[in-house]
């Protein structure tokens, strides 16, 4: 009765927030694909297809029914490219928003809660990162530390920093002049016990309702860098499983397009759009949920 009674009130959680099923329902599709993609694909990344090897003019085929998403020159099955594809995209959506939601978030905590010269000094730094465009500054710390998933994961990480630093230090400049605040000011407490167990709490919220977008976002971000050749370099080992990125295919079959090769870069790009249209749903989702005033009845 326990597990049929958790069953059915998810059901009834899920058919109140439409946006959550369906953004979340793509994003843990895509999850699944790209978690279980050895036993899914029916070649690796980097695999030819035995014509591949029969014709020494081989030059790519188009969706049929041994290649439901087609070749490309090198002989690599798309299908599995795309399968695998998403193992790098989401590595580095995902570490890079985990660490920027640290990071910015305790720097808000600590800027709004003490104020004073820190405040403005940590203000005016995410100010000026705000104020630039999140791919030009990730293109430039690419661009100066090098291509490379832990490069792409730094730079997605740094530029990130402010969304959560500003969302988060402007609740905390609301939530400190309470009256609870003051109470445990008046009776002792110190500043860590204040600051992390009565006003951190009351902040959490508003984060939760914006990190769906992050990944979302810093998805695009990686296919972007990837787009631009500041990615993961091309490699031809059968042995490497995180040699595919829908970013890089992308790129590579803009090549082809002229050809007719339509699939090389319809089915990567197809991809990218899927994923982050499912975390930008499952992101406005939780922000009605969280929000009683854009909750759906």
């Amino acid at each position: 009765m326990g597990r049929m009674g958790a069953l059915k009130r998810c059901l009834r959680f899920l058919r109140r927030n439409p946006l959550i099923a369906v953004g979340g329902g793509l994003v843990l599709f895509v999850l699944v694909v790209t978690i279980f993609a050895e036993w899914i694909a029916p070649y690796g990344p980097v695999e030819p297809v035995p014509a591949y090897f029969e014709d020494p003019l081989y030059k790519g085929e188009p969706p049929s029914w041994a290649h439901p998403f087609g070749t490309n020159k090198l002989g690599y099955d798309m299908l599995s490219r795309v399968i695998y594809g998403g193992r790098v995209p989401l590595l580095v959506a995902g570490v890079a928003t985990a660490l920027s939601l640290l990071v910015g978030v305790l720097l808000g905590w600590l800027s709004g809660y003490f104020g004073g010269l820190l405040d403005r000094a940590l203000s005016l730094v995410m100010d000026a990162m705000y104020s630039f465009p999140a791919l030009i500054l990730a293109i430039a710390i690419v661009a100066v530390l090098g291509p490379g998933i832990v490069n792409m994961v730094v730079a997605i990480f740094i530029v990130y920093i402010p969304t959560y630093f500003r969302v988060v230090r402007g609740q905390v400049l609301q939530v400190r002049e309470m009256e609870f605040v003051e109470a445990g000011r008046a009776i002792g407490l110190s500043h860590a016990r204040i600051l992390f167990k009565h006003i951190a709490p009351n902040t959490i919220t508003s984060v939760l309702a914006i990190v769906s977008f992050n990944v979302a976002d810093a998805i695009l971000t990686e296919a972007a860098l990837s787009f631009l050749g500041l990615g993961l370099p091309p490699t031809v080992d059968p042995r490497d499983l995180w040699a595919a990125d829908w970013g890089a295919d992308v790129q590579a079959g803009q090549l082809a397009l002229q050809s007719g090769q339509w699939w090389l870069i319809t089915f990567p790009g197809l991809m990218i759009v899927v994923v982050s249209l499912g975390f930008g749903l499952l992101g406005e989702g939780i922000n009605d949920w969280l929000n009683p005033r854009r909750r759906r009845v």
